[in-house]
């Protein structure tokens, strides 16, 4: 059964529009497979809905996304699962599910984005960045691959923005992303929340509907 089930996300309805915020901060919001499966139910929940004009996403406690919860997955667990084990499927079904997204997805991208976590922001439709938040693709210093940033990357960058983030494999901050056009604004960092739901609430006054008929 559903034994110690935690609540790895938070969903907050607005005026026309939903945020879902990964909620792990101890972790630094960290990616599980349970966390994932969560995002996943919440994406295909509000996709659904004609209230829902667009989705923010974003890190509890002002910073987006460490990447993978390395500690949990070395030790083969995954705290919320069903099992407690570390499946990576999960993992997976949310990228299906965030490129399936018929909504807007607007990413506010606080202090950093790493590895698991860029594959987040790419994901997303709009993103707007703090000034000194950054993004790494460095799994090429584990030696690991990159499936998801690539497959990502290769729908919406160039092939030498993509060889650049993941051959490098470091931080990429702010200015150089938006110059790549990853980033749509780049805003103070106490500002990124403000202006991502600006844009939400921008989407939610148009007509009913129209952002799903320019997203498909």
């Amino acid at each position: 059964g559903k034994i110690a089930m935690m609540n790895l996300i938070q969903i907050e309805q607005h005026q026309g529009w939903a945020e879902i915020i990964l909620d792990r901060p101890a972790r630094r919001n960290a990616l599980t497979p349970a966390l994932a499966a969560q995002m996943t139910t919440a994406i295909e929940g509000l996709s659904k809905s004609a209230e829902v004009a667009a989705i923010v996403l974003r890190g509890a406690d002002h910073c987006f996304c460490s990447g993978i919860d390395l500690k949990a997955l070395q030790s083969n667990d995954d705290p919320g699962s069903e099992d407690g084990v570390w499946h990576p499927e999960p993992i997976r079904a949310l990228h299906l599910a965030l490129y399936r997204c018929p909504k807007p997805l607007i990413c506010a991208l606080e202090k950093y984005a790493i590895n698991a976590g860029a594959a987040l922001v790419f994901a997303c439709d709009l993103v707007v960045s703090g000034t000194s938040a950054f993004l790494q693709v460095g799994e090429i210093q584990q030696g690991s691959d990159i499936p998801m940033n690539a497959a990502w990357l290769r729908l919406k960058a160039s092939e030498q923005t993509l060889a650049r983030l993941a051959l490098l494999g470091d931080r990429v901050g702010a200015a150089e992303l938006e110059k790549n056009g990853l980033v749509q604004a780049v805003v103070p960092d106490d500002q990124v929340l403000t202006a991502a739901r600006a844009w939400a609430a921008r989407l939610a006054s148009f007509p009913v509907g129209a952002s799903d008929v320019i997203i498909e």
